[in-house]
């Protein structure tokens, strides 16, 4: 029997005025989360591994600032579900985070085509980011998007070697202008081995 997928739904849905009198509270238990689900890589990149939890949160905080009432919720499971972790794979969004916008946009236009060099480094094995296929995030001037949205699809093995102490786990990044990579830490391995379904 196939798995059912995890999603949000608009059952799942707080009143506004429900969420708002919890909002700092849950805000801090997000962000307590994430602390285990970020890893920088390199002087600028950084990883936020996504799951139910942060995209639900996410989710909210639109509608709430947003204010768009229920014809706003539909669009936002449809830019959000997609991001949560659905069986053997792991979901991130990766951010170039540079504060002095001329150098941004200077590094920027270096790192064209940088979807294509992300993955993770599994012991012997390489999982390739599956950019998310919404919009094209390097422009035909060879521009990337400071924000990317990937998909590491694993396999069984690949999931046992993650779950396996002794395999070490890197994210890496292997674009010509940016060659940089980082050991995920014994707490985000086991966070992160939770998205497995």
């Amino acid at each position: 029997m196939p798995r059912e997928e995890r999603r949000i739904t608009p059952a799942d849905i707080l009143p506004m005025a429900y969420f708002g009198a919890m909002r700092k509270a849950k805000r801090a238990e997000i962000t307590a989360l994430k602390k285990d689900r970020r890893l920088s890589v390199g002087p600028y990149a950084t990883f936020f591994f996504e799951n139910y939890d942060t995209m639900w949160m996410q989710v909210h905080e639109m509608l709430f600032i947003e204010k768009g009432g229920k014809g706003q919720v539909a669009d936002e499971l449809g830019a959000y579900n997609p991001l949560i972790p659905q069986g053997r794979e792991l979901v991130a969004t990766v951010m170039f985070e540079i504060e002095d916008p001329v150098r941004r946009d200077r590094e920027l236009r270096r790192l064209g085509g940088v979807e294509n060099f992300i993955a993770l480094r599994v012991g012997d094995e390489t999982i390739r980011a599956v950019s998310e296929s919404d919009v094209q995030r390097t422009t035909a001037e060879g521009k990337t998007s400071s924000v990317h949205f990937f998909h590491f699809p694993f396999t069984p093995a690949q999931v046992a070697a993650f779950r396996d102490p002794a395999a070490e786990a890197l994210a890496v990044i292997s674009h010509e202008n940016y060659g940089h990579m980082a050991m995920m830490p014994p707490a985000m391995r086991a966070a992160l081995a939770r998205d497995f379904a």
